[in-house]
């Protein structure tokens, strides 16, 4: 049923749209330039606005609700120190003079502090904020950007252009973390930009994702990377037994950090 709701200013409208994700779960765009008698463009812009304050996440063609799991990650103090245990033992296997990919991502980028020790890296990445904070460190490493196409969903570059930039290099290790971890297909997220990641995993030596337990056995829609892609997981001592196994008998070295 099409409301009389044309003619509200942005706020309103965008608030409407978030009435609306409560009721249904999910919206597509088709429906709400048909809704609010408006632009494409316009409608893109509330999700964006929407997104990037962290009440939905972008998909193709539409948007959901922000699912609990991750508003709740978001708050969680534990975690922060979860993801610096697991940069801690990612550190560990990373050799001076090394050839580097850190992905975006909140564990990735936790990462960074653990390298002021390394000699000689080169380090790529595809995020800015990681990419300054590599700038911070007093032995700065040599820096590479992907470049490409700013995604604001992911805040990295996306596109053909890094992908092509990727292309020119060979790594000898790809860091990367999950929005979760199916048991029988691999990494998996909601964002639907996989290809990026999916290049890094081609270009490096060894692909090590980083990935809290809690994550592991949460499936979403889109596959990342395939377990034929990954040679390391490192997670923490939460892991079940069982889960272990499962991702070992992919073929896939785990390794298990002590957490509190």
């Amino acid at each position: 049923m099409k409301r009389n709701i044309q003619h509200r200013n942005t706020q309103q409208r965008r608030h409407a749209i978030m009435q609306l994700l409560q009721e249904q779960g999910e919206v597509s765009v088709e429906q709400l330039v048909q809704l609010f008698d408006t632009s494409e463009v316009t409608i893109r812009k509330d999700l964006t606005a929407l997104e990037s304050n962290g009440f939905l996440l972008r998909k193709y063609g539409g948007a959901i609700l922000m699912p609990q799991e991750i508003i709740e990650e978001e708050q969680d103090d534990e975690l922060s120190q979860r993801k610096l245990v697991l940069a801690k033992a990612a550190a560990e296997r990373i050799r001076d003079h090394n050839r580097i990919i850190v992905d975006s991502g909140s564990t990735t980028a936790a990462l960074i502090k653990q390298l002021n020790r390394k000699q000689g890296l080169v380090v790529m990445t595809n995020s800015l904020s990681v990419a300054t904070a590599l700038h911070s460190l007093e032995n700065e490493p040599t820096l590479l950007m992907t470049g490409g196409t700013w995604d604001t969903r992911s805040e990295s570059f996306q596109g053909n252009i890094a992908e092509q930039v990727l292309r020119s290099y060979d790594f000898d290790q790809l860091f990367i973390g999950a929005d979760g971890i199916d048991l029988e297909r691999g990494t998996t997220t909601f964002n639907e930009l996989v290809r990026l990641s999916q290049v890094m995993a081609e270009v490096s030596r060894e692909v090590i994702v980083m990935v809290e337990s809690q994550k592991i056995g949460r499936k979403m829609p889109n596959v990342e990377l395939t377990w034929q892609q990954i040679d390391v997981l490192i997670t923490d001592n939460k892991l079940s037994q069982a889960d272990k196994e499962a991702i070992m008998a992919q073929g896939v070295e785990v390794i298990c950090v002590d957490v509190a």
